[in-house]
């Protein structure tokens, strides 16, 4: 855990190398995983503006490197540099609407349009690629989607049995990205 849900945000974290996930920790130890951070991602709790607390935790899935800056600095930054302030107003835009996205997916689709959502940003998103390695466990997925960890395994396994994935724990590959694209917009 590299930065931790509650604690005092006196710092952003930027990744230089590696996969972590930012989530949130909810009740009974069920977590909400909100985001998976690659490298070059400065990431910046809104507590950090608000009330001085990090809103969620970060924790590394891979070997990470990376660094804290100080917010007071950031603040220097965007204060003097409108570029700079332009470009994290952006990168908070972006988050908002990936997350009202994946908010409304939860809401109103079926666990395999949820599953086929969460495919399709890790491979639009995190690897360019429609092969990319399983940096997720199926529960972490399951985090990801609002699912049991159980739902998750079946659901791969039906994408398998169809034709729309080839999978094994640690690797996926689309191969019907057409028909996982379908299953995401019927929900």
């Amino acid at each position: 855990v590299m930065v931790k849900q509650g604690t005092p945000s006196s710092n952003a974290l930027f990744m230089a190398t590696g996969f972590a996930k930012s989530y949130i920790e909810g009740n009974n130890g069920k977590n909400m995983l909100l985001e998976i951070e690659k490298p070059g991602n400065l990431i910046l709790s809104p507590g950090a503006f608000a009330n001085s607390r990090h809103n969620f935790s970060v924790a590394a899935i891979t070997a990470v490197q990376s660094c804290f800056v100080n917010t007071d600095i950031i603040r220097e930054f965007a204060r003097s540099n409108s570029a700079f302030a332009e470009s994290l107003l952006t990168e908070y835009c972006i988050k908002s609407v990936r997350m009202n996205d994946r908010m409304l997916s939860m809401a109103q689709k079926r666990m395999s349009g949820r599953l086929a959502d969460i495919l399709i940003y890790l491979s639009d998103e995190i690897y360019g690629s429609d092969e990319f390695a399983m940096i997720l466990t199926r529960q972490e997925l399951g985090e990801m989607t609002g699912m049991a960890k159980e739902c998750v395994v079946r659901i791969l396994r039906e994408f398998e049995e169809s034709g729309v994935i080839e999978s094994d724990s640690s690797h996926v590959k689309i191969l019907n990205r057409v028909k996982l694209h379908q299953v995401s917009e019927k929900g």
